[in-house]
């Protein structure tokens, strides 16, 4: 056991005298020491209920033998850091969590993880973590959020933001708005579309590095407890059988977790965050195979913002086992690869079936033949850009129009608020990517006035930060290389004309040749002033074509 390099000898008194006067005694000293770690806390509804997780955690560790230790890793409720200086703290604290749930581990020499995350950095920086690490370790999530209920009909975060644009827009009453605000969300958990909490928390399934259910029993459900449980006796499990992180996390695993991403319909931040994860795993996962995992692999949910069914709805359809099981009827995954489990992906899979094909379309009559992400380069995006396909509109697919520029979000916002952005215009966000933001932040405020107001259908968005896994519309983000960095979103001009093109993986600048030449030999990128994290932050950033990592 590592452990037993800070436990064993007379050599280590003075380690287990600190453990004496932690209340443990020798028969639980002698114990291998299993971490757990806890995202809990007060203010993000999505962790205001692992402290119930994290004890059936312990449970499940203590009576499968091991000495259960818990300590804490932060996370930023995105809906509450948006549209405001905050939402440039989510995204770094990705690397936060990482890191220091590495000095926790390598300090105490633990024997094996569990990692208890929900909300949206929160799950991939200990995927990271725990590649990183390459320990023994499980994930259970805090589970996501049940749908709310207004006018009989089911509803979300993205669903309440929508609801604002159409206050702004004198579509709705503020006594309506209020009905919205007190109903949309009516449980804990991670909120209930198919945003990134829940798409990094479905991953972790299709990745391997969580039990069946991970991604899909609802927060409230006491199958979560038991969830949680089962977590704890299988991390001993793969404590015994030698069984460590970047052994399941394999590029074949991330392949895996892409080909489910697409069938999903998972937020646009996966493309964030995978790549980052691979790099912890020593795999390179580079954006472009996006496209060509996408062409082969159906889309087979419209959860919401893509449609009207919620992660309940999933989980009684039979959940990420019922989705893998029908991609496996195509022969797309890699069947051998091993999960926490003890079993592969392919015995994982036996005897899951679709219990809803409203909820998972079959793959001889998907949404689409191809995924819900695609990449998108062009003279406007060199080294990459994002969009949720499976959340445009049909007749957005392909779409020209006149560029409205905006140095940041809150002019975009208040041009939107205004009536100042008319159909057909594409609004151009810049100065808020990785480093120019810095952080990245999303931009659900923006999409979802354009949503509320009624222009979802004629109005683009194109930025080099990112979007909400909320987000739906034709809204391209992380547009590589950004603003800051030099990148040709940096000269666009109001007036030009951009051209989208998502079945033909095209965004372009329609301007010529000569003239962009002569406009980016004379760009120089705009500076901030910046103190403390951020501007550490911003030093260290790489792009977010490949995962706004750190370096």
């Amino acid at each position: 056991m590592k452990s037993d390099a800070i436990k064993r000898g007379p050599e280590n008194a003075s380690h287990r005298l600190l453990y004496h006067a932690l209340g443990w005694t020798d028969e639980e000293i002698e114990r291998p020491l299993v971490g757990i770690v806890s995202s809990f806390n007060e203010v993000v509804p999505g962790h205001m209920n692992i402290d119930k997780v994290v004890e059936a955690v312990k449970m499940g560790v203590a009576m499968a033998g091991g000495m259960p230790v818990v300590f804490p890793a932060i996370a930023v409720c995105d809906g509450i850091a948006m549209g405001h200086v905050g939402m440039k703290y989510s995204l770094v604290t990705r690397d936060l969590i990482c890191d220091s749930t590495e000095a926790m581990a390598m300090a105490h020499g633990f024997d094996a993880l569990v990692m208890v995350p929900n909300c949206d950095k929160n799950v991939p920086g200990l995927l990271m973590a725990a590649a990183r690490l390459d320990l023994p370790c499980t994930f259970v999530s805090g589970g996501p959020m049940l749908a709310g209920r207004i006018d009989g009909h089911k509803t979300s975060l993205s669903s309440m933001f929508e609801a604002q644009g159409a206050y702004m827009a004198g579509k709705i009453d503020e006594e309506r708005l209020h009905e919205w605000e007190c109903k949309a969300c009516p449980t804990c958990g991670s909120c209930s579309g198919m945003y990134t909490a829940n798409s990094m928390n479905c991953l972790c399934e299709a990745i391997g590095m969580a039990l069946p259910g991970n991604g899909t029993i609802p927060a409230v459900y006491s199958r979560r407890l038991e969830l949680a449980k089962h977590a704890g006796m299988a991390v001993m499990e793969m404590l015994r059988r030698g069984i460590t992180a970047r052994q399941i996390m394999s590029e074949d695993a991330l392949m895996n977790a892409m080909c489910v991403d697409m069938a999903l319909g998972c937020s646009t931040n996966t493309m964030l965050h995978l790549p980052a994860i691979a790099r912890e795993c020593g795999v390179e996962l580079d954006l472009s195979v996006a496209n060509e995992v996408s062409s082969r692999t159906p889309n087979l949910c419209h959860l919401a913002p893509a449609g009207p069914t919620y992660m309940e709805d999933l989980d009684e359809a039979g959940g990420v086992r019922a989705v893998m099981a029908e991609l496996d009827k195509l022969g797309l995954l890699r069947r051998d690869c091993m999960t926490v489990t003890g079993h592969t992906v392919g015995e994982n899979l036996a005897g899951a079936k679709n219990l809803d094909e409203d909820v998972i379309r079959p793959t001889e009559k998907p949404f689409s033949k191809t995924g819900g992400i695609a990449v998108l380069t062009g003279n406007l995006a060199p080294e990459g850009s994002v969009v949720k396909r499976s959340a445009v509109a049909e007749n957005m697919l392909v779409h020209e129009g006149p560029a409205r520029v905006f140095e940041c979000e809150e002019d975009a916002q208040a041009a939107i608020n205004a009536g100042e952005i008319r159909p057909g215009d594409v609004i151009v966000i810049r100065y808020e990517g990785p480093k120019g933001g810095p952080g990245m932040r999303e931009m659900l405020n923006p999409t979802s006035a354009i949503q509320g107001m009624g222009l979802g259908e004629s109005v683009a968005l194109v930025t080099d930060g990112r979007f909400s896994g909320a987000t739906r519309g034709a809204c391209v983000g992380h547009v590589s290389p950004e603003a800051a960095a030099g990148g040709p979103i940096g000269v666009v001009e109001e007036g030009d004309t951009i051209r989208i093109d998502i079945p033909n993986h095209r965004i372009d600048l329609l301007v010529d040749d000569e003239e962009l030449e002569r406009r980016m030999a004379a760009f120089e990128p705009k500076k901030k002033e910046l103190s403390g994290y951020l501007a550490r932050y911003a030093r260290l950033v790489g792009s977010g074509a490949s995962g706004a990592t750190l370096g």
